[in-house]
């Protein structure tokens, strides 16, 4: 039997990174910057009522993962001069942790923007950065 066309609202595998340092997994749809909180889910399919509103002030950023066990071995290699979309930067968090990559709407005045890691090995597939929680955005 054919494998059913992947649903456009399917939810993402995502791993929130809280800024008291705790990582939580799950599945987040219908995502929006927009909005002060999201809703995470613990199982791909879970009924409304199960999932826990998640607030953007406790938020540092959100990972959309490929997969949740993530590859131990690999340390992100930051190739910049990859070809990419957007303008390539450096985010430095308020904690010291430094992720690079590209983006097309960073815009400090808003919640938060995309990023797209700039290793395509990454088991990211594009982080959602909280600029409240950012110490320095540096353009490369």
């Amino acid at each position: 039997m054919p494998t059913p066309p992947a649903s456009l609202n399917k939810p993402n595998k995502v791993v929130v990174a809280l800024l008291d340092g705790q990582r939580l997994k799950g599945y987040v749809s219908n995502f929006s910057a927009i909005r002060d909180y999201f809703r995470l889910f613990p199982a791909e399919n879970s009924p409304h009522e199960a999932g826990t509103d998640v607030q953007f002030k406790a938020l540092k950023a959100i990972f959309f993962v490929k997969d949740f066990e993530g590859h131990r071995d690999h340390h992100d290699a930051y190739n910049l001069n990859a070809p990419g979309h957007g303008r390539k930067v450096e985010v430095t968090f308020h904690d010291g942790e430094k992720i690079a990559g590209t983006t097309e709407a960073y815009n400090p005045q808003k919640p938060g923007f995309f990023l797209f890691p700039a290793d395509p090995q990454s088991n990211n597939t594009r982080v959602f950065v909280v600029n409240s929680n950012v110490q320095k955005v540096s353009f490369l």
